[in-house]
Order: structure tokens, then C-alpha cells, then sequence
């Protein structure tokens, strides 16, 4: 994760990224489950599961770049099938190329993962 990121923010950059992963993960799990809700068949369900666990790896910042790209493909997905509504679509594609080049932010769990590690060393 740290080659495809230069830094993880913090301070108001990072709250920045906090606040677009949330917003777009909360709409992401928001529609998948309503979609979810509404699908009688079984071959119905791989487009909204597949939205609302994007929506859930975006809250918790996990894998970013990979959930920023499945969003994109979900959403154009929602555009050719004529399922979702275009303008929530095209606004959840860009947050999720957005996020996947900016990076999480500090508050993400790629950030414990694979952030900048100190390393302190003390003379004797």
C-alpha cells in the first residue's frame, strides 16, 4: 500500500478523506441494501452485494485503491443496466476514483497497516 501512496494525511487534508469515504461509503451501503431488499431473484443480488461491500471496505478505509476501482465498475455497471439513477452513479464513480488516487487518509486501517513507520533510534 505504501508504493501507492506517497503519504497518508492527517490534520485537515486527512479529515477531508475521512469525511469522502464516509460520505460515499454510506451511500454505497445505503443503496446496495435497498437494492438488496427489493430482489426477488438469487441472480439479482451480485451487483448491490458487491455495492454494499465497497461501501463497507470505503468506511473502514480498507483496500482503497482496489474498493475505488470496484466502485467505478459497480456504478458504470448500475449505468449500462439502467438500475441506478445516473447523476448518484456518475457521483459515486468519481469519489471512487478520487479516493483510490488520493489515498484513505490517516483514519483508515490501510493507513495501521501499511503507513510510515517511525523509527527511533537512541544512542547508548
Amino acid at each position: 500500500m505504501q508504493r501507492l501512496f506517497s503519504m497518508f494525511p492527517d490534520g485537515w487534508p486527512g479529515r477531508g478523506l475521512l469525511l469522502l469515504r464516509l460520505v460515499a461509503g454510506i451511500f454505497l451501503i445505503s443503496d446496495g441494501v435497498t437494492e438488496l431488499m427489493g430482489v426477488p431473484q438469487l441472480s439479482g443480488i451480485v451487483r448491490p452485494f458487491l455495492e454494499t461491500a465497497a461501501g463497507m471496505l470505503f468506511v473502514a478505509g480498507l483496500w482503497t485503491p482496489m474498493t475505488g476501482a470496484l466502485v467505478v465498475i459497480v456504478e458504470l455497471w448500475s449505468i449500462a443496466s439502467r438500475t441506478g439513477e445516473f447523476r448518484n452513479c456518475v457521483v459515486l464513480a468519481t469519489f471512487g476514483v478520487a479516493l483510490a488516487m488520493l489515498s484513505p487518509g490517516v483514519r483508515s486501517i490501510d493507513a495501521r497497516l501499511s503507513g510510515r513507520k517511525r523509527i527511533v533510534v537512541r544512542e547508548r
